[in-house]
């Protein structure tokens, strides 16, 4: 689906969980690092505090003419070998004094006459946070280079185990916040529901008007198309009135010329009347295509099987006359909103013609498709061919203009067929014929495929 044909509920969605996709993680990336500096400096102070107390212990014994520690730390694992907490003294020369715990290992160290924070690498590969200052002891004459080092361990787990738990919570409220969004989306659209509901009741044709119970800016746009579809429906009624006005109004000069025709001698009294039988005929099919297009949009909702059920009985009956079996195969239900004469006229004017040319049977089959109804009428005539085809749906073109009697002509058939949204085909019958296929949708107001 194109981001264009989205659901309002959809863009919506879409727009919150991009925002909570791009500011979630971000937040946590920011509580991560700020948790990061603030347990690295506790850390960092506890490390300046054990740099202070081994600087103050440390001291330089005259008779033994090497470095020596006057205090206890206070911390065993200073002890323990490779505990991971060590201290450091050296000059850089012959004098080192190092911590019981790293054994017979040294920290890489470096001079630094300021306090130097640093991750380095310790006995047997532990990660280690060190602590690192140049002083002056007497009566040495090199500086003394202290160092205090402590396993980072811990305090990776622990960044660690908030960042689980930062990244557990954001996902958490990311998923509460995307669960309260559905709620509210679903409850605020709900109005919209309605009214689509409503929509779909008008173009089923089970309502003629909109409900206004709605939000005050949804109230106003239903009470609008009501106003709209109330228009429509006088305007509707207005044409089919002027229709019958004009209708009644030439029927009688049509007639006064055909019976003044009569007195007429041929040839002249047969090409006059040819002439007003074509004008009685254009006037019936603009008539019927201008009371169709009225009722195209707001016509009732039809079963089609029991309105088609007259004219196939009948025709039924003049096909058993001419010998030609009509088969009528239409599956129940089967709904269309068109007006039912107008569908009487259409098929009606298709199984005739079929009739006209069938050698000894006709069909009618039917079904839904696209949302809409299709409906073939077939024959076992001679049929046409792909050019013949193409030169009868031209306008003007009759599908029985090599026999006689009256009838529409297909062009008309499918202005017709096309003023109610429909679409009609001319294929090759399965029967050896014309099949000619109609598509009319379920609703002409619906937006077609």
């Amino acid at each position: 689906m194109t981001p264009h044909r989205l659901s309002l509920a959809s863009r919506l969605m879409l727009a919150t969980l991009t925002i909570l996709l791009v500011s979630l993680p971000l937040a946590g990336i920011a509580l991560s690092r700020h948790v990061q500096a603030t347990a690295t400096a506790a850390f960092d102070q506890r490390l300046e505090s054990l740099l202070q107390v081994v600087v103050a212990g440390l001291a330089w014994d005259e008779v033994a003419g090497e470095l020596v520690l006057q205090r206890d730390l206070g911390e065993p694992r200073f002890t323990r070998v490779f505990s991971g907490w060590y201290w450091q003294a050296s000059d850089g020369g012959n004098h080192t004094l190092t911590s019981r715990s790293l054994w017979d290992q040294r920290l890489a160290t470096a001079s630094h006459p300021e306090i130097v924070f640093r991750d380095l690498s310790g006995p047997r590969g532990t990660p280690l946070r060190a602590i690192e200052r140049d002083i002056r002891l007497a009566p040495l004459a090199e500086s003394l280079h202290v160092a205090v080092a402590i396993s980072r361990e811990p305090l990776d787990t622990e960044i660690a185990r908030f960042d689980r738990l930062v990244a557990l919570s954001l996902a958490g409220l990311g998923a509460l916040l995307l669960a309260a969004l559905a709620l509210q989306i679903r409850w605020g659209l709900a109005p919209l529901r309605r009214l689509r509901a409503d929509l779909r009741r008008v173009e089923d044709g089970e309502a003629e008007r909109l409900d206004t119970r709605l939000p005050e800016e949804l109230a106003r746009l239903a009470a609008a198309m009501n106003g709209v579809l109330e228009r429509d429906r006088r305007l509707m009624a207005h044409a089919r009135h002027a229709a019958g006005n004009l209708a009644h109004a030439l029927k009688t000069p049509v007639s006064v010329l055909t019976t003044l025709a009569d007195g007429i001698e041929e040839p002249r009294r047969r090409r006059i009347r040819d002439e007003l039988a074509r004008i009685d005929s254009a006037v019936h099919h603009h008539l019927a295509r201008a009371t169709a297009a009225s009722d195209a949009g707001l016509a009732p909702r039809i079963a089609v099987g029991e309105v088609l059920a007259p004219i196939v009985e009948g025709l039924g009956r003049l096909a058993e006359r001419r010998g030609i079996a009509l088969h009528a195969e239409l599956p129940e239900p089967l709904y269309l909103r068109m007006d039912a004469q107008d569908l009487q006229e259409l098929v009606g004017n298709l199984l005739d013609n079929a009739l006209r040319w069938a050698a000894g049977q006709v069909r009618l089959n039917g079904g839904e498709e696209a949302g809409g109804v299709w409906l073939a009428v077939e024959d076992d005539g001679p049929g046409m061919d792909a050019a013949q085809r193409q030169a009868a749906m031209a306008r003007g073109a009759r599908l029985d203009e090599q026999r006689s009697g009256s009838g529409l002509g297909l062009a008309i058939v499918k202005d017709l067929t096309e003023l109610h949204g429909g679409r009609l085909s001319l294929e090759e019958a399965a029967i050896g014929g014309l099949c000619v296929r109609l598509w009319l949708p379920g609703s002409a107001l619906r937006e077609q495929p």
